[in-house]
């Protein structure tokens, strides 16, 4: 009995000590990523400044009327609007409410996703059902699907969250079906299943770990579109209701006065343009950081 006690003991430490080396090996890999280590950075320098913005950024709401259309300058670093409003105070701060957006949309497109393809992918009854539904919502393009959903829920932050949630979710319940029909088909799932352990049991424990890798993979792409079709309602009037600042509706404000003061179009395009790019590259490097097939 002692020996088998020590030799399972033996074992445990193997796989604590492989999984040790793994992860350090996903690190080292990560680091030796440019695109991983550029968009990364690009992404949390925005969040950063988004974050710490308030502390040293005027109000983004107050209105001078005397200081309307200023050019930048030492005063006011991105210039002024056509109220007065400080340029640099509402890119940052609209930078808190579009990121924010995005990463909520994320949460939350990620929990429902993942149940949804978890529940298709092992049920097979439920799986014609959702996938069904989620073809559905997939026939229609993303931001009309939006720009109909707002135009039912109405202009606020809560149901932009809530239109975004429900167009991108069919991606990561597709993604996570397809990956969990591989995973459910292996051997030891089938000698859980023989070993009578629960559904419930088998898909948190042994199927959900194993679909992750592409599922965040994907979110990462989605955070970026997140934050451009959020601008884009915007834009449009149907999204962050004014005088809440938004990259959107600060370009909106913008879009009437861009040869008399290119700068309410040039500085909040420039910082979503960005992050985007921010977030694209380092879904592109996680992908290469992910894959088991790179070296």
């Amino acid at each position: 009995m002692e020996k088998r006690i020590t030799e399972k003991e033996d074992i445990r430490k193997i796989r604590l000590e492989l999984k040790k080396e793994h992860k350090k090996l996903k690190i080292r890999k990560f680091c030796k990523n440019k695109s991983a280590m550029i968009g990364g950075s690009i992404t949390i320098l925005m969040i950063l400044l988004a974050v710490i913005s308030p502390i040293f950024a005027a109000d983004p709401v107050e209105i001078d009327m005397v200081s309307r259309l200023l050019s930048p300058g030492i005063s006011h670093w991105f210039g002024t609007d056509n109220f007065g409003r400080d340029l640099f105070s509402r890119v940052t701060n609209g930078a808190r409410i579009s990121i924010g957006v995005g990463a909520v949309v994320c949460i939350l497109t990620l929990a429902f996703g993942m149940i949804t393809g978890l529940l298709a992918g092992y049920y097979s009854r439920l799986d014609n059902l959702l996938m069904r539904i989620c073809d559905g919502l997939k026939a229609i393009p993303n931001l009309l699907l939006a720009i109909a959903l707002m135009a039912v829920l109405g202009a606020s932050v809560r149901n932009v969250i809530i239109a975004l949630v429900v167009v991108h979710t069919p991606d990561i319940a597709r993604i996570t079906r397809s990956a969990a029909l591989v995973v459910k088909e292996q051997i030891y799932i089938e000698a859980m299943r023989a070993l009578g352990a629960k559904p419930g049991l088998i898909i948190l424990r042994h199927i959900a770990p194993n679909v992750l890798s592409p599922v965040i993979v994907q979110i990462s792409f989605i955070f970026a579109k997140a934050i451009v079709i959020e601008a884009s309602l915007s834009f449009l009037g149907a999204g962050v209701p004014a005088p809440a600042p938004s990259w959107g509706n600060i370009l909106a404000d913008g879009k009437e006065l861009i040869y008399n003061a290119p700068w309410m179009v040039v500085f909040p395009g420039v910082f979503m343009a960005l992050t985007v790019l921010g977030l694209n590259l380092f879904g592109d490097g996680l992908r290469d950081v992910l894959d088991p097939m790179t070296n």
